[in-house]
């Protein structure tokens, strides 16, 4: 028998984060419907925002899914006709991701999430910015761990 506490599910830093990034989810759904997207299609959305072109690899590495999760998405995304997929004419075997023009225009139609989401959180930026960095710094250490 251990001496450990018995522990609660209210005591688990997984848990927490866990049902965080559920509430997340919850709060950018209004907005993300009537952009016809999921919140896995928006942060696809978003990096290609910031950089467009990117491979399948280069975008699966950033958002830690795997290709056999990140393709059915990205077809859904291509399928609305906001992105493409071609091959790379340099290396038959990456599959390059770039905007179209509808997808470039849906960036436009995010303007208020900043307002939307900070209302929301109830935080000041400053304190944001700081548990965000924890929670890559816990990322980072676990997936070290995790091999």
């Amino acid at each position: 028998m251990s001496d450990a506490p018995a522990l609660k599910l209210g005591d688990f830093i997984c848990f927490s984060l866990y049902s965080a990034s559920h509430a997340f989810t919850r709060v950018y759904k209004p907005l993300l419907e009537r952009l016809g997207l999921t919140y896995p299609q928006y942060l696809v959305m978003v990096l290609l925002w910031e950089k467009d072109g990117q491979t399948v690899g280069q975008i699966g590495e950033q958002l830690f899914l795997e290709s056999s999760t990140l393709t059915p998405l990205l077809k859904r995304l291509e399928a609305a006709g906001h992105l493409r997929r071609e091959r790379n004419p340099a290396d038959e075997r990456q599959v390059l991701i770039g905007l179209t023009d509808s997808g470039r225009s849906l960036k436009d139609q995010t303007t208020d999430f900043f307002d939307h989401l900070m209302d929301a959180v109830g935080m000041g930026v400053e304190d944001l910015i700081e548990l965000r960095n924890n929670i890559q710094t816990l990322r980072a250490n676990l997936n070290r761990f995790a091999g």
